[in-house]
């Protein structure tokens, strides 16, 4: 399925909006982002990232995954379970910023293993894989006890 261009998705936001009765400032407000910028999206003069898009799809109720696939973020029909994971993860108001970002390379670099990563469409902060990776091991030592068992992770969390 080809991508759909942005003016679509901010066409759809606005009908979006329209038909759950919310004005630009309550949507702006419920999804945590500034008025000005929800309104270019909605006239198609910026592209929002996943997180933004996953934001406002749960202020709208509806799903994140159809913004994603107007806004060309997502192919219908590819790549959709990885997408929705990490929006998952990034929504997730019990971890944060730093624990985000571990889940995401450990996620990431299991994709890789299993061979569906390192087509570029990861969430790379510019680092080389060597370095993901001595985080990865890192966490992974970080979330064990000196007998190597797992700890709690309510006890580890926060």
């Amino acid at each position: 399925m080809a991508s759909l261009n942005v003016g679509n998705l901010g066409e759809y936001l606005r009908e979006q909006r329209r038909n759950a009765r919310l004005s630009l400032r309550q949507l702006a407000d419920a999804a945590g982002v500034s008025n000005p910028y929800l309104s270019q999206i909605e006239r198609g003069l910026r592209k929002p990232s996943a997180e933004v898009l996953q934001q406002v799809a749960k202020a709208l109720r509806i799903s994140a995954e159809t913004l994603y696939v107007r806004a060309g973020i997502l192919d219908a029909e590819r790549d959709r379970d990885e997408v929705e994971t990490r929006a998952v993860i990034l929504a997730d108001p019990t971890l944060d910023e730093r624990q985000k970002q571990v889940l995401l390379q450990i996620y990431e670099s299991f994709r890789k293993e299993n061979g569906f990563g390192g087509d570029g469409s990861g969430a790379s902060d510019g680092r080389d894989d060597r370095d993901d990776d001595r985080h990865d091991d890192a966490a992974v030592r970080d979330s064990r006890t000196d007998d190597g068992s797992d700890t709690d992770p309510q006890r580890t969390a926060g």
